[in-house]
């Protein structure tokens, strides 16, 4: 699709436009507010009709008053200007993706666009059922995840992707509710499900059963698969600056992390090799099929400002719920990676980017630098750096399956080459 930026004009931009102001990030248009007051303009001199219905003075022949002539332009520049990305619409297309957990940069992409698909879903507005090939993916499939989830019934995170897991618990509920457990919430499961709306609020019992499963999968690392995402590859180099590029640096930090992690014991699997760059729902995909614990994946940022350094790492999450071992795992990474290192601090945050929503496990995403800044480019460069990256990856990990009577300080564990079972 033809990215939407600030100072385009296409017809797509007016689609754009009509969508937010249904969704409530933009504010209806001042002449449709206008003809929707219907207010009349009084007249001081003979008067003529209008087609708006109001009352103008009359003017001689040959000439138009200044109130007819304001009033053709008020209602001939929406037609203008609707098609125009201003500055208007590049705050709104802002404001709305960072309520969506995706990247802020006013660009509407395949990523805004898909989520201005899935905010337009209410649920009820269609009927709702597992497929496999083309899973029900939707602000409606979301709603459906959180009153199920507040019943107790275990769909795993709101994702708003209908899942699997979404199938069971629909299932289960008909059962609890004396209806055909079909797994299709058509018009009977909703009535049911809103019948008990009033009754069930609040709790996040998706965060309790990530807690147990991780207190109940032990410290003992021996076993455990690790899948490992290296940003870009193929034709894809990625950020570049000079003969530095993503593509490069990122496959041999993952080959090192993969090394590192075999070495204490873990099972290591990249999703991709060096001559491909798939999607980032078939990374995700290919992470799901080998049944990994957790995924990591590599990437370094670049900014239009040299002065923009440091290291991020992401889990999945918004506005309305989080992975919560996703974000334990991120925020142990990042404080991993920054206590060994001398990079900036940018801190973990929450985002909907489709790896880190599609993976079923809890799965990070770390900006390691800017390759547009001349200190994160030095580090970047050099081997010591990524080696002390990937023993960072490795600890932070150890350190998510520890119970907290164990869990050493940020930046002092240093986990053997051979782990031993306990």
């Amino acid at each position: 699709m033809k990215l939407l930026r600030l100072g385009d004009r296409d017809p797509s931009v007016a689609e754009a436009r009509a969508a937010f102001i249904h969704l409530g990030f933009l504010p209806v248009a001042p002449r449709q507010a206008a003809v929707a007051d219907n207010a009349p303009v009084t007249a001081t001199g003979p008067a003529t009709a209008t087609t708006a219905g109001a009352v103008t003075p009359a003017e001689p022949d040959g000439q138009t008053s200044a109130t007819e002539a304001e009033r053709s332009a008020a209602e001939t520049e929406p037609a203008v200007t609707a098609d125009l990305f201003d500055r208007e619409l590049d705050n709104a297309v802002r404001a709305f993706q960072q309520s969506r957990g995706l990247s802020v940069d006013g660009i509407i992409g395949p990523d805004t666009f898909r989520a201005i698909e899935e905010a337009r879903r209410r649920l009820g507005d269609r009927l709702l059922y597992f497929s496999v090939t083309h899973p029900f993916v939707g602000d409606d499939v979301t709603a459906l995840q959180e009153r199920l989830s507040n019943m107790g019934f275990d769909v795993g995170r709101a994702d708003g992707i209908f899942g699997a897991r979404t199938d069971v618990a629909v299932r289960d509920f008909q059962r609890n509710r004396g209806l055909d457990p079909d797994g299709l919430c058509g018009p009977r499961t909703l009535r049911e499900l809103k019948r008990l709306e009033r009754t069930v609020t609040g709790g996040r019992q998706d965060v309790l059963r990530e807690s147990v499963r991780l207190l109940a999968r032990g410290p003992s690392l021996l076993g455990m698969v690790v899948a490992i995402d290296p940003g870009h590859g193929g034709d894809d180099p990625g950020v570049t600056s000079g003969p530095l590029c993503e593509r490069d640096l990122m496959a041999d930090l993952a080959s090192r992390l993969e090394a590192r992690l075999l070495a204490s014991g873990l099972e290591a699997h990249l999703v991709h090799g060096p001559h491909e760059s798939p999607s980032e729902a078939e990374r995700a995909a290919r992470a799901n099929e080998i049944g990994a614990d957790l995924l990591v994946s590599l990437h370094v940022d670049a900014s239009g400002s040299i002065q923009a350094q440091g290291v991020s790492t992401y889990y999945y999450g918004h506005a309305r719920g989080s992975s919560a071992v996703g974000e334990r795992f991120a925020l142990l990474v990042q404080r991993e990676i920054i206590s060994r290192t001398d990079m900036v601090d940018c801190r973990a945050h929450p985002k909907t980017w489709e790896l880190l929503r599609r993976t079923r496990m809890p799965a990070v995403q770390i900006d390691l630098g800017y390759l547009t800044n001349a200190h994160d480019v030095a580090a970047l460069a050099s081997t010591e750096f990524r080696a002390a990256v990937a023993e960072a990856l490795l600890a932070a990990t150890q350190r998510l399956f520890l119970p907290p009577e164990q869990d050493p300080p940020t930046g002092q564990l240093r986990v053997p080459r051979i782990a031993a079972r306990t």
